[in-house]
């Protein structure tokens, strides 16, 4: 099932949740709304649902308005973040509460029943703790039934609630990954909210990122990594340095020293930011073309496969680098060293970007 949001504003008293917001959601794709904690990101998943009224815009299902119609109506599957299973039910009662309820014409049959529910059970690799209780599940385990239970009443829409938010950084890489492997096996069209950047580049076809009610980007994991859209994008992604800069005969630069050319032009002698992730920053001894912006080291730290390094220029500005161990052993720096850096596709902003 294909969805499309069309032009939703929520507001909750004087704080505006989203603000006006158009997005599509392609049939069998498993999305990732991305942002920080108040983007909205849960507020349009529960409008999605029909949990939540919009104060206007049109919600429609596989072209046809859903606006108007409850939850029910809407054939959804919701997993919230806590689970909110029955606690005084076993897992398999849990999975089977949603078909056990439905209108007698359309309720399977018991044996029906118990046939889905153990077969959805083994989808998630649980079917052994059936007769247990959530209390008796590990938090891994009970978002694995929660899971189940969603897709218990077959909907044509799964919509997750930061799904593994609760759960230690371990178990959450597992289940991510095993997300990603059952949603390539069911197919259904998916959304789920995270603020982990990690989880939705990893689980995700398609990312939208959101802040402060609106959409500042929509697109592959690789794309909106590798082009992001906005200031924001760009440093909510991972980490960045960000440095003052002036763009003069097409070139950035960076304390007096040309580091490369813009890809945008900004007009001549424009103020802008420069913007180059760790890992685009190569460190030299000796100053060339092409390495031209001086620093000092002021500290070096090793972090599992990596060494993390930080600079300072000659202006004073901190500068994060960061190595692989082979490199790091060849240049075998020092703490107060002076060395010259080269960036790595470095994106320049202009001064009064904004959107």
């Amino acid at each position: 099932m294909s969805i499309e949001v069309m032009n939703i504003k929520k507001t909750f008293g004087a704080f505006t949740a989203l603000n006006d917001v158009s997005l599509q959601f392609p049939s069998g794709q498993l999305v990732a709304l991305l942002g920080p904690s108040g983007s909205g990101k849960t507020t349009l998943l529960r409008v999605i649902a029909g949990l939540e009224p919009a104060d206007s815009g049109t919600v429609l299902l596989d072209g046809e308005d859903a606006t108007r119609r409850n939850a029910r109506e809407r054939q959804v599957g919701f997993v919230f973040q806590h689970y909110a299973l029955f606690r005084h039910m076993t897992v398999f009662d849990n999975v089977a509460f949603g078909l056990q309820v439905k209108p007698r014409a359309a309720r399977p049959s018991a044996g029906e029943i118990r046939q889905r529910v153990m077969r959805l059970l083994e989808l998630v690799q649980i079917h052994w703790l059936a007769d247990r209780y959530p209390s008796q599940l590990s938090g891994g385990q009970r978002q694995r039934a929660a899971l189940a239970r969603a897709l218990a009443v077959e909907p044509k829409v799964l919509l997750l609630d930061e799904p593994f938010g609760a759960l230690d950084a371990k178990v959450r890489k597992e289940l991510r990954r095993w997300l990603r492997r059952l949603h390539d096996e069911i197919h259904v069209t998916s959304i789920f909210v995270t603020h982990d950047v990690e989880e939705a580049l990893q689980v995700s076809d398609r990312v939208v990122i959101m802040n402060e009610g609106r959409v500042q980007q929509i697109g592959s994991p690789s794309h909106v990594y590798e082009q992001p859209a906005t200031p924001f994008v760009y440093e909510f992604l991972g980490s960045v340095n960000v440095l003052p800069a002036v763009i003069r005969d097409g070139h950035i630069v960076i304390d007096g020293s040309p580091i490369g050319k813009s890809a945008v032009d900004h007009g001549p002698g424009a103020i802008g930011k420069v913007y180059v992730r760790p890992h685009n920053v190569e460190i030299a001894r000796e100053k060339g073309a092409d390495s031209p912006l001086a620093g000092e080291v002021l500290q070096m730290r090793d972090v599992g496969p990596i060494v993390q390094v930080e600079l300072k220029s000659d202006s004073g500005a901190i500068i994060a680098a960061e190595l692989d161990r082979d490199c790091a052993r060849a240049l075998n720096l020092a703490v107060g060293e002076r060395v010259f850096l080269r960036f790595h596709d470095p994106t320049v902003y202009a001064a009064d970007y904004s959107i």
